[in-house]
């Protein structure tokens, strides 16, 4: 029998717990009548009377189970730490805000048996003010365009995924947003549907503006760690040996004027020369560190390979 596992972090959610879980619920009992489930809330450090709320819900339904924070440690963690709990074959994310629906589910499913790792709810028809969605589009073209995973709404929190995808992802900070990123890199077949986006019945979102730039920061770390994470000397080689370059074409043009009579302690270039000089030696000496750091480790640890016993 296969096993949906549902991950759903929240913060400050208790007027909408018991509608989710009863939504959950029924569109189970609908549409995935041969599944086991079981739903994961990890609590996010709330406030509010949220981890009390679910721990009554988790008495009339077997299915919870309960992870809580003492504080607030942000979405990725949470969800890692729910990743670590689930033992589904298919592994759910949603926000517990009820604006994504259970509904959708079914053809998110019927994505998965196709051949695809991960399905991306796209909210197409999104239901938020613009203060919310016109940095959320900005922030999608951009890792669109330089990740090449050709997705619309990467930060959707409605995905549905494999186990295997859940078990090989590794995200801390705010890396959640990369979620879909990540898995094309590790060379899961990763896809997205239009899904039913509801508009906000409790509370109010926690973002805003400010994680349009702290998630550009977090997508240079990805760009880099996928690109370089198992070469870094590629990257520092080349930054310097260009260093040293520049620096080597300042002194020896400082050189030859010197030999022709030419004053050159008073210039600037020979300051500037030295200083890229010196920076093309500390690049190499951070690439062949990191390369003798990275070969240290088993470099099979992490690597997405799969095998197959005969």
């Amino acid at each position: 029998m296969i096993k949906i596992s549902f991950v759903i972090p929240i913060f400050n959610e208790e007027e909408s717990l018991l509608e989710l879980v009863l939504g959950i619920e029924k569109t189970l009992k609908e549409d995935f009548k041969k599944y086991s489930w079981e739903v994961i809330f990890v609590n996010d450090g709330s406030t509010d009377k949220s981890f009390e709320t679910l721990k009554k819900l988790r008495t009339k339904h077997h299915q919870i189970k309960i992870i809580s924070f003492r504080r607030n440690l942000g979405k990725a963690l949470a969800l890692t730490e729910g990743f670590k709990k689930s033992s589904g074959d298919l592994v759910v994310t949603m926000d517990g805000d009820l604006q994504d629906s259970p509904k959708n589910l079914s053809k998110m499913v019927d994505k998965i048996s196709q051949g695809f790792d991960l399905v991306v709810g796209w909210k197409e028809n999104r239901q938020d003010p613009w203060d919310k969605t016109l940095p959320s589009r900005c922030f999608n073209f951009i890792v669109r365009t330089f990740s090449k995973v050709p997705l619309h709404d990467f930060n959707s929190g409605l995905k549905v995924m494999r186990a295997e995808v859940a078990s090989e992802i590794k995200i801390y900070g705010a890396m959640h947003r990369f979620i879909p990123v990540l898995a094309a890199r590790r060379g899961f077949r990763v896809t997205e549907i239009p899904v039913v986006h509801l508009p906000r019945k409790y509370g109010h979102s926690k973002y805003g503006w400010q994680r349009f730039f702290s998630g550009l920061f977090d997508f240079i770390t990805v760009m880099f760690l996928g690109s370089f994470g198992h070469r870094p000397f590629h990257l520092f080689g080349f930054l310097g040996v260009l260093s040293l370059l520049i620096g080597t074409i300042c002194e020896f043009y400082l050189t030859v004027l010197h030999f022709q009579g030419v004053q050159i302690y008073r210039r600037p270039l020979l300051i500037i020369g030295a200083i890229f000089i010196l920076t093309g030696f500390q690049m190499l000496s951070i690439g062949l560190t990191a390369e003798m750091l990275l070969n240290r480790t088993d470099n099979k640890e992490g690597l997405p390979i799969e095998y197959e016993t005969p």
